[in-house]
């Protein structure tokens, strides 16, 4: 009776004795970088035990790497290009990549056409895994997300989806501390210029200024929303005047529509801060040249980008990194 040949172990069950993810063993195998010490010595050593022989097309293809990863932005292409809180993004985005050998790849899925190139590039497996940012409730890019196998990480969270693996900021509690900052100031008729609701950045720095005015024993007033861009904040700030003439303290979303606020009350007649204290959120650089220079909520945005980046990285060598929260705090100047 001839011996029946003894079957072959599997990659998987390589995998399961290290005690590792099938991808981390994989990389190991095909010594590729970002594969911890510990992992790679475990799947060594599983395969000396099972007497793994890895399959030479298989091992092929898994050493195939493109050597970059697409950062992909959802919103609108002229705002973007005209927010410097996506140049800061994207500088630390690349700074991380680079310590990695990996390339950035911009990609804009604002438009169908953007979005065909985009699925057919992860389709393609042109990048070695993707970043995904400024993405709306419902965003028709989210399809791309759940239909790809690459890795995937979210800088800022979408509105109604649940990602694995994401960077974001404090929202709600640097909204809560701006609205704190203003009510430690006396202030109490405080109104808020939001940005766009169908965003996780807008709900959560809403939810912020909500739960300091109830904390407060204090009304919220009911916000007016803007897109982020310095003249849908002058505009919201005048309906807000209209609707509530005796507003004494205003929180906006961001330092663009903070900036737009400065504009329409000085329009109105206003002193900053002595009739209206304003305070805004992100720091950027234009919150130091405002007339008066504008109280702000600091959020680390070079940082989001580089620990965006950096989660990327991680996904792709095969570990399974946490979600991460940066911190955020206000910043005094003369605005509140």
């Amino acid at each position: 009776m001839r011996d029946v040949p003894r079957r072959q172990p599997t990659l998987d069950e390589v995998a399961e004795r290290a005690g590792v993810s099938r991808s981390a063993a994989s990389r190991a195998l095909n010594n590729a970088p970002h594969v911890s010490r510990d992992k790679r010595e475990a799947v060594r050593r599983a395969i000396r035990e099972l007497g793994y022989v890895p399959n030479p097309t298989a091992r092929a293809l898994a050493t195939r790497q493109r050597g970059s990863a697409a950062l992909v932005i959802a919103g609108e292409t002229p705002a973007i290009f005209a927010d410097p809180f996506f140049a800061k993004v994207i500088v630390g985005a690349s700074a991380a990549l680079e310590e990695a050998d990996l390339h950035l790849m911009l990609c804009l899925a604002a438009a169908d056409r953007g979005r065909r190139r985009l699925a057919e590039l992860l389709r393609a497996r042109g990048v070695d895994g993707a970043m995904f940012m400024a993405v709306r409730e419902n965003d028709p890019v989210l399809d791309i997300v759940r239909e790809t196998e690459l890795p995937v990480v979210f800088g800022g969270r979408p509105a109604g989806f649940e990602p694995s693996w994401y960077v974001d900021a404090d929202n709600a509690g640097g909204a809560r501390r701006a609205t704190e900052h203003l009510l430690d100031r006396g202030r109490r008729r405080v109104v808020m210029i939001c940005g766009p609701l169908d965003t996780h950045v807008s709900r959560e720095r809403h939810r912020g200024y909500r739960e300091a005015m109830i904390l407060a024993g204090l009304e919220p007033f009911g916000p007016e929303s803007g897109d982020f861009t310095e003249p849908s904040g002058a505009t919201a700030m005048a309906a807000l005047l209209e609707r509530h003439p005796g507003v004494d303290g205003v929180f906006a979303a961001n330092d663009n529509m903070a900036a737009g606020a400065l504009r329409a009350l000085r329009g109105a007649g206003r002193a900053v801060p002595g009739d209206v204290a304003v305070v805004g959120f992100d720091d950027l650089d234009i919150a130091r040249i405002t007339e008066p220079p504008l109280t702000t909520v600091h959020q680390p945005i070079e940082s989001l980008g580089h620990e965006t980046a950096r989660m990327l990285v991680r996904l792709i060598g095969g570990e399974e990194p946490s979600p991460l929260i940066l911190p955020t705090r206000v910043v005094a100047r003369s605005s509140a």
